[in-house]
């Protein structure tokens, strides 16, 4: 591929307005999470997930939830071993379209849920450089474990603290502890749209069409560039003249 180096003069400014977006990835057995994700959904643009089992009708409660018991237990013996993860569906998502991953996660014996550490053992590479917010629900332990699977799973994430805690008994409550959490967190900061001007003869870029092209097979100059889709040193971006 040709590269432009693309060396704006004193004279031109481009706007350019990056798209920063969410993903919400959840699992949810005793639909606690599910409620979760709905209000959280109703505060947030974001695309959603949910992980489901790939063995339909376990009931994971049976037997003081002897199912997910042995589930964590393969993990906790070896985290390393894709056989220890139970098996998923089959999931349909392209990470670099995300900058920000929320993950809901139930608690199972202080651990997070099999299944949604099934899902970050496949993806969590994948979100290296993206902030990763944990939403926890729990009946009543503490949720510093599952803090630390997912920073397990996701080892070079950037984890936005503190994790959102909500106990089962305060799920009817999720919506304005939600609120109160976003603004703790500083979401709309790194999560919404990102305006930036170039400007000046020092700043250089380099630019290419969503087809790959470099900008010097469309355009002679600056000035000449047009509104649209480019990539902008690995960034797509949508220029604004």
């Amino acid at each position: 591929m040709k590269k432009l180096l693309l060396t704006l003069a004193a004279c031109c400014a481009i706007s350019c307005a990056v798209q920063a977006k969410t993903l919400i990835v959840y699992y949810s057995y005793t639909n606690n999470v599910e409620r979760i994700v709905t209000a959280l959904s109703s505060q947030i643009e974001a695309d959603v997930i949910e992980v489901e089992p790939a063995e339909k009708g376990l009931d994971y409660a049976a037997n003081n939830y002897a199912i997910g018991s042995s589930q964590i237990a393969a993990i906790r013996n070896n985290p390393n071993d894709k056989s220890s993860y139970p098996a998923i569906d089959p999931v349909d998502v392209n990470m670099d379209d995300y900058d920000t991953v929320i993950i809901g996660a139930p608690l199972w014996w202080s651990q997070m849920a099999a299944p949604l550490q099934t899902f970050l053992f496949e993806y969590g590479k994948e979100m290296a450089g993206k902030n990763i917010c944990l939403i926890v629900s729990s009946a009543s332990s503490g949720i510093s474990s599952v803090e630390a699977d997912a920073r397990r799973l996701i080892p070079d994430g950037k984890f936005v603290t503190p994790s959102l805690w909500i106990k089962s008994s305060q799920t009817s409550s999720a919506s304005s502890m939600i609120s109160d959490w976003l603004k703790k967190i500083g979401y709309n900061d790194f999560a919404s749209d990102m305006s930036v001007i170039f400007t000046g003869s020092d700043d250089a870029l380099n630019i290419y069409t969503l087809s790959g092209l470099a900008l010097t097979d469309l355009v002679s100059s600056v000035d000449e560039l047009k509104r649209g889709i480019y990539i902008i040193n690995g960034k797509k971006i949508a220029i604004q003249q």
